[in-house]
C-alpha cells in the first residue's frame, strides 16, 4: 500500500510558513510516497499549487485529513483538526507538549501516533531533524535586521565627508543556536558585538565569530544543550555585571529560553532606565514572556526613549527558507520510519522515541503523561 503523506493550509493567524516545500515533495515522490497538499498551503512561502509537481492538490480540507497516512504541519493542530485525523495516523510537527494536554488526550483516543518536532533530541545524528535550531537560526539572523530597523543608527562605522560615524554596539544575551547566528549577523552588518551566555563552555563559540564574550563567572550547563536555571544568587550576579554592558549598548537582542518554562528574566527595569535613548531591545524570548520584564509580547513598546519590541513567531516572516529547512527536518525523520515501502516505527530508534508522545492508543511520552497525570492544561 502507498504511504499517503498529506499538508494541510495552516490556520494560525499571521502564519507564512508550509510544511513541505516543492523539492522536498519531489525527493518524497521518488521514495513511492504519495503527497497531497491542500490547495493554497504553500502560498504565503512562495509557492503556487502548479509549483508541487507530482502532488495531489486538495481543496477539501476534510477529504485532505481523512486522507492521510501521515500529516505533517508545522504548528499544533486544533481540536477540530484532530477529530477529523484518519484512526492509527502518524502527525508530525510542532505540538506544543508542554501545556494544553487536552490535546494529547484526543490524540490518544484517536489512535494516532504523534510526533513532536521539539521533542527530537539534541544529539548529532538528529542535528538534520532538529527543526528548533533549524527555526531559531532563522529567529537570530531576522532579530538583527528588525533591530537595525529600529535603531536611528548605522551598523558600521562610515567614514562621509561629514564626519565619521561611529559603529553601533550590539550585545547578545544568550549563545544557542539564534544567539550566535545573531552575532554573526550583527558582525557582519558591522556592529561592534558582545555576546553572553550563562554556559561558559560556549565562550570559544562566541569570540571565533568576532565578539567579546562577557564573563560573569557563573557555569550554568544543564542537559540537552539548554542552561540551567540559575540561583537567585546567581541572577543578582548576573544582572549586576549586565548591567554595565546593557547601558553601554546600542542594541540588546535577547534569546534566553527555557523549554516548558517562562523565560528568565535578565533585564530589569532598571537596566532599561540606564540605557541610552534611542536604543533597542528585541526580545527573542517574548513567546514565553520575555528575557525583559518590560516586553509585551508582540507588541513594540517605548519605556525611557528606548525601544522594546517583543516578536512572536520570528520564524514565519523568513517564510521561505524557513519552510525550505523545516520540510528538510521532516524529510529526515519520516525517512527514518520508511523500510521497504511501508511505514516502521522503531521504538528502539532514540530519535523516534524520544520525539513521540502518543502511540497505540497510549502516552508514551513520559514527561506529557506526567503533566496529565498531574492535571496541566
Amino acid at each position: 500500500m502507498t504511504i499517503r503523506v498529506c499538508v494541510p493550509k495552516e490556520v494560525r493567524a499571521g502564519e507564512q510558513r508550509v510544511a513541505l516545500v516543492p523539492d522536498v515533495v519531489k525527493r518524497l515522490t521518488a521514495m513511492g510516497v504519495s503527497v497531497s497538499i491542500e490547495s493554497g498551503a504553500g502560498e504565503s512561502a512562495g509557492y503556487g499549487d502548479n509549483d508541487y509537481v507530482g502532488a495531489d492538490i486538495v481543496s477539501d480540507q476534510s477529504t485532505l485529513y481523512r486522507s492521510a497516512d501521515v500529516l505533517m504541519t508545522v504548528n499544533p493542530l486544533t481540536g477540530a483538526q484532530i477529530e477529523q485525523l484518519k484512526s492509527g495516523s502518524i502527525l508530525i510537527g510542532y505540538l506544543n507538549p508542554y501545556s494544553d494536554t487536552d490535546r494529547f488526550k484526543r490524540l490518544q483516543e484517536k489512535n494516532i501516533s504523534a510526533f513532536s518536532m521539539e521533542m527530537i533530541p539534541r544529539i548529532s545524528r538528529a542535528q538534520a531533524m532538529d527543526a528548533l535550531s533549524s527555526q531559531a537560526s532563522i529567529a537570530g539572523y531576522k532579530a538583527v535586521l528588525i533591530a537595525s530597523t529600529l535603531l536611528g543608527k548605522f551598523f558600521p562605522m562610515l567614514t562621509t565627508a561629514a564626519g565619521t560615524v561611529r559603529p553601533s554596539k550590539v550585545l547578545i544575551i544568550g549563545a544557542g543556536v539564534a544567539g550566535l547566528q545573531a552575532i554573526a549577523t550583527a558582525r557582519r552588518l558591522g556592529a561592534i558585538v558582545e555576546g553572553y551566555d550563562v554556559r561558559a563552555a560556549v565562550k570559544d563559540q562566541v569570540e571565533s565569530l568576532g565578539a567579546k564574550f562577557v564573563d560573569i563567572d557563573i557555569k550554568a550547563e544543564g542537559t540537552g544543550g539548554y542552561a540551567r536555571e540559575l540561583t537567585a544568587e546567581e541572577k543578582a550576579q548576573q544582572q549586576a555585571i549586565l548591567a554595565n554592558h546593557v547601558a553601554a549598548a546600542d542594541v540588546v537582542i535577547t534569546t534566553a529560553a527555557i523549554p516548558g518554562r517562562p523565560s528568565p528574566k535578565i533585564i530589569t527595569r532598571e537596566m532599561v532606565e540606564r540605557m541610552k535613548g534611542g536604543s533597542v531591545i528585541v526580545d527573542l524570548a517574548a513567546e514565553g514572556g520575555g528575557n525583559c520584564e518590560l516586553t509585551v509580547p508582540d507588541q513594540t513598546i517605548v519605556h525611557n526613549r528606548v525601544k522594546i519590541h517583543g516578536p512572536l513567531n520570528v520564524p514565519s516572516t523568513v517564510s521561505g527558507h524557513a519552510s525550505e529547512l523545516y520540510a528538510k527536518n521532516l524529510l529526515n525523520l519520516i525517512t527514518l520510519m520508511i523500510k521497504d515501502g511501508n511505514i516502521n516505527i522503531d521504538l528502539e530508534d532514540q530519535i523516534l522515541r524520544d520525539s513521540l508522545i502518543t502511540h497505540a492508543g497510549e502516552v508514551v511520552s513520559a514527561a506529557v503523561k506526567s503533566r496529565m497525570e498531574g492535571g496541566a492544561k
